[in-house]
């Protein structure tokens, strides 16, 4: 049975800031919190800072977590009211249908391949010169291509954009109407990841969609919100959140 939980976060506390500035530690932190050790279930999960001053990390799990040792070590655990909320996942799973649409909010990590990077890193290089790559994933740098890299593949993650009705007078380059999604924010991660005896660097670029989908294929879009979409899912990309549509005056 999966699980959705919010959790809130205290930026001021050491912990919190170690937690916030590291998705590698964020992604310990996630898994400390579960039943089951990380071989056995995957998690998805997403740092949420509309407001900076209260940050909420949501996380999907297959089993039922555990988050007290991220409210004593990283929230407020002197304070009045929920530190945590966990829910079960299972209500919204069987509102899934054909046609059926949703606000949404994914933070995902977009990506293209290529065997030359413009801008390659130490690690990349030295894979170059090895010759033990055959490709290398770079990520979008641009907001016109990581939205592109995004609405491109809606079909095969089981959705569509439907046109925005607020730009109905409006037509894009290619003579469309706009598609009902913005891109919210887009941050540059970078960190150190340790294999075995060596280190290196991980750069990943993420983005944040914001807007309004169809379901096209239900089976399908159920699979991507248990199962994430895109790639650096430990990194904190990949979770998918629905919500109910709000009327528009």
């Amino acid at each position: 049975m999966p699980y959705l939980s919010r959790i809130r976060i205290n930026p001021l506390r050491a912990r919190s800031r170690e937690l916030l500035g590291s998705p590698r530690a964020m992604h310990a932190a996630v898994q400390n919190g579960l039943p089951s050790t990380p071989e056995q279930e995957r998690t998805l999960w997403r740092l949420d800072s509309d407001n900076p001053h209260r940050p909420h990390l949501l996380v999907l799990t297959t089993s039922r977590p555990d988050w007290n040792h991220l409210r004593e070590d990283a929230g407020w655990p002197d304070a009045d009211g929920e530190h945590y909320i966990v829910r079960d996942y299972t209500p919204l799973l069987e509102q899934l249908a054909l046609g059926r649409e949703f606000a949404f909010r994914l933070t995902a990590s977009p990506v293209q391949n290529t065997k030359r990077p413009q801008k390659p890193t130490a690690n990349q290089e030295l894979k170059l010169k090895e010759g033990t790559e055959r490709s290398f994933r770079i990520g979008h740098r641009t907001p016109a291509a990581q939205l592109n890299w995004f609405l491109t593949r809606t079909t095969r993650w089981g959705f569509d954009i439907p046109p925005a009705p607020h730009l109905e007078d409006t037509l894009d380059d290619a003579g469309e109407q706009p598609r009902d999604v913005r891109l919210t924010s887009s941050a540059r991660l970078s960190f150190d990841k340790r294999d075995g005896k060596h280190r290196h660097q991980v750069v990943t670029r993420t983005a944040t969609f914001e807007g309004r989908l169809r379901i096209t294929d239900p089976a399908v879009f159920r699979d991507r919100l248990l199962n994430g979409i895109g790639p650096s899912k430990a990194y904190g990309c990949g979770l998918l959140t629905l919500a109910p549509l709000r009327q528009r005056s």
